[in-house]
């Protein structure tokens, strides 16, 4: 009995030093090395993207959030939770033959609530910016985004807000259509995905530039 107890011992000795072992490493040391590389190279990132106005923090250049004034250039609709909410990432999961997605539910009788559809957003992203009827509107103007979060619009979504921002900060449009040129975004690494604005960036120099009362 004594004999098997060491035997058993024996092996069961390494195998536990090789557990502590790994405990220390994934648990504790890997976790602090990655905090620090982080800290010290992508700072920034590490901490949220966070971005400043008047040395308050205004948000995270890589969540999306709502923006309603005139005065501002808004992003895509959100589907998650009441929109951009960071908590309830998520898109409408609706195919495009959906009723529901391009119609829109507006019978309060129904389970399903009140929803608008492409057609209403179109209309709405027309008339909030004195756009005619002919005037095509771009697909991320009307859509959600599959996390809900998504922080940029295309630069054709950008440009049609031109004129109603101006108007609201009693500005040049061509100022205006300047700032959203600076702000545009190249694919990245030049061919990777579309150009884009980040809109929290944009509303940002726009308050700067061409603030408000």
């Amino acid at each position: 009995m004594g004999n098997s107890w060491r035997i058993a011992r024996d092996e069961l000795r390494p195998l536990a030093a090789v557990t502590a072992a790994l405990v220390v490493i994934t648990a504790l040391l890997y976790p602090l090395a990655v905090t620090a590389v982080g800290q010290a190279v992508f700072n920034r990132q590490a901490n949220g993207s966070l971005l400043t106005l008047g040395g308050k923090s205004v948000g995270s250049s890589v969540i999306g959030q709502s923006f309603s004034g005139a005065q501002y250039f808004h992003g895509r609709p959100s589907s998650a939770g009441d929109g951009y909410d960071a908590a309830k990432s998520s898109g409408s999961n609706l195919g495009p033959t959906s009723d529901k997605l391009i119609n829109g539910v507006h019978d309060p009788a129904n389970p399903e609530g009140d929803f608008d559809g492409l057609k209403d957003r179109v209309a709405a992203f027309r008339l909030e910016n004195g756009l005619s009827s002919d005037v095509q509107t771009p697909a991320d103007a009307v859509t959600a985004s599959a996390s809900g979060l998504d922080p940029h619009v295309s630069p054709a979504t950008a440009r049609l807000q031109i004129a109603r921002v101006a108007r609201a900060r009693g500005a040049q449009e061509a100022d205006i259509r300047a700032l959203v040129d600076k702000y545009t975004e190249g694919p990245g690494l030049g061919f990777i995905g579309q150009s884009r604005v980040n809109v929290l960036k944009l509303n940002i120099a726009l308050d700067k530039s061409f603030p408000t009362p």
